[in-house]
């Protein structure tokens, strides 16, 4: 473990909106947090996080910047909060809802589609812990669904990270392909690449066949099997090691 960073090391100690003091009350500010927090989703689920600023908050809450700085410090303290906000959304079923693998399978679909609505998220995760009041339910479920896995200390926090990681890597490639290309993209791409994969068939005969192969299909219907198939790789060797 890192040790706490402080002033002769020359290094700034972390920071966190969920951990910085109360600001002191000189008068009731014209907004408050959830107003502020609210307009920030709005901003960042339009036009993701290029699309959100201070100034640009300002102007769609019609506030000065006093208002919105007496809540939160600068940007990434808003970002804390609207993660946070979004990470309200998941559910995770308990362990009595078929055992642990359909309980933490049912966590990472739910996580899945938070992420498809909100694509943003995507870089955020990592970047800051997971402190909040609903990140803090969610991974207290989270350690609940793995109940019956005999996991604990590190080995369940190994696990509790893999299902993470794979459901946010996965889901943001998703996501990226489909802010970019409808559902049917797949056929599309077939018309528009075919004098290209006639020209490469020679050189890479395999790739050219798998591609008119897979993308022939309906491109909705192959990123469900591609997620569930990964999935369900993910959760064969977390029970492949809690057997050895």
């Amino acid at each position: 473990m890192a040790k706490p960073a402080n002033k002769a090391d020359g290094k700034k100690p972390p920071e966190s909106v969920w951990v910085r003091p109360p600001r002191a009350r000189r008068e009731q500010p014209t907004l408050t947090r959830d107003q502020i927090v609210d307009a920030a989703l709005e901003l960042l689920d339009a036009e993701g996080l290029d699309g959100l600023s201070m100034r640009r908050l300002g102007t769609r809450l019609n506030s000065g910047a006093t208002s919105v700085y007496w809540h939160v410090a600068n940007k990434d303290e808003l970002l804390e909060l609207a993660l946070d906000r979004v990470m309200g959304e998941v559910r995770v079923p308990g362990p009595d809802a078929g055992g642990w693998r359909a309980a933490v399978a049912g966590y990472a679909r739910d996580l899945r589609a938070m992420i498809h609505r909100h694509p943003w998220t995507v870089p955020l995760f990592g970047a800051q812990p997971m402190i909040g009041p609903n990140a803090t339910r969610v991974l207290d479920e989270v350690i609940g669904a793995f109940d019956g896995a005999a996991l604990t200390g590190t080995a369940l926090d190994n696990a509790m990270s893999l299902i993470a990681d794979y459901v946010i890597g996965a889901a943001g490639s998703e996501a990226s392909w489909q802010s970019a290309h409808d559902a049917g993209a797949g056929e599309d791409w077939l018309q528009t690449l075919g004098p290209y994969l006639a020209e490469i068939a020679e050189r890479h005969p395999r790739l050219t066949a798998h591609i008119k192969e897979v993308w022939a299909q309906d491109t909705a219907d192959v990123v469900e099997q591609r997620f569930d198939y990964g999935l369900s790789c993910v959760l064969d060797g977390i029970e492949a090691r809690i057997a050895r």
